[in-house]
This record gives structure tokens, C-alpha cells and sequence, in this order.
């Protein structure tokens, strides 16, 4: 298990990217939560299975309409207990 803290830069906001990140998270079995920031990127921090991320991070370069840029992410500790995948307003 680990757990990610990730910005994305690039075409991330007005594509549905939070709505397929919430999807692949939960296709993958990953929890954590995602949410657009105001100078155009999009944050992210996802737990789970290494290969379970990498498979949620290929989905999302792989739809039609986001365009990822840039991907800078770092390890961080694990939040114990957390259940679900969420969406941030």
C-alpha cells in the first residue's frame, strides 16, 4: 500500500477529469479524493496498490479529452481508516 499526494497540470478542469479520477479510483479499489485548484491544476491524493495507481493514471492520460502535461507526484503517509474515493468542491 502507499499513498500519493499529486498535482496535474495541463487540460484538467472543464473535462471531467475529477468525475473519471472518482470512476478509476473506484474500478481500481483506491480511496483518497481530487480537486481542481484556481490556477488551473488539479490535486490529488490517492491510496492503494502501486500497480492499481499506475492503472488509474494511464486511464486518465488515456481519455479523449484530458490532456495531463504534467504529473508531479510524491509519496506520503498512509491515512489509516479512510474507506472511499472523494470529490472536492
Amino acid at each position: 500500500m502507499v499513498r500519493k499526494h499529486i498535482y496535474f497540470s495541463g487540460r484538467v478542469q472543464g473535462v471531467g477529469f475529477r468525475f473519471q479520477a472518482g470512476w478509476a479510483a473506484k474500478r481500481f479499489g483506491l480511496t483518497g479524493w481530487v480537486k481542481n485548484l484556481y490556477d488551473g491544476r488539479v490535486e490529488m491524493e490517492i491510496q492503494g496498490d502501486s500497480a492499481a495507481i499506475d492503472g488509474m493514471l494511464n486511464a486518465l492520460q488515456g481519455d479523449t479529452y484530458i490532456r495531463i502535461t504534467d504529473i508531479d507526484s510524491v509519496e506520503i503517509p498512509l491515512e489509516e481508516g479512510e474507506r472511499k474515493f472523494r470529490t472536492q468542491y
